[in-house]
């Protein structure tokens, strides 16, 4: 099976550590972790995804908001960077080790968090990564 997730949650996963919005959100998320560690890949899609499924039943969900789009974009374009190639709808990644290990990487010196920018999760990753990613869930097996 593959993983669908938004571009921003490349970022999200790295810092996972099983927060979350509310307990439905956050034990599907635990599940992704698990998925994802054992190997499975990730294609990149616009809009809600895996990760987002529990809010849609909700009012109104954020995911829908324009300015997690522009996180979107904004990670689409860091990530890609990084990695060397064009990262948007459709692109396929596998987390390896490798993968992770360089994005935590670029995420801890902050040259991938532009997207992160006004995100209220925003403090509690920066301490994740500043712990040295300490408890993560999405690991490389």
């Amino acid at each position: 099976m593959t993983v669908r997730l938004r571009t921003h949650h490349l970022l999200c996963m790295l810092t996972f550590i099983g927060e979350g919005y509310t307990p439905a959100f956050t034990e599907n998320y635990r599940r992704i972790a698990d998925r994802l560690s054992a190997g499975e890949d990730i294609e990149i899609v616009a809009g809600p995804d895996d990760i987002c499924a529990p809010l849609l039943s909700g009012g109104a969900p954020h995911c829908l908001n324009a300015s997690v789009v522009m996180r979107d974009e904004a990670a689409a374009e860091a990530v890609g960077r990084l990695l060397g190639m064009p990262v948007g709808e459709g692109t396929r990644l596998t987390p390896d080790g490798s993968t992770l290990a360089r994005l935590r990487r670029n995420f801890a010196f902050g040259t991938i968090r532009r997207a992160c920018e006004d995100c209220e999760w925003a403090e509690l990753c920066g301490h994740v990564a500043n712990n040295g990613f300490k408890d993560v869930l999405i690991v490389a097996r």
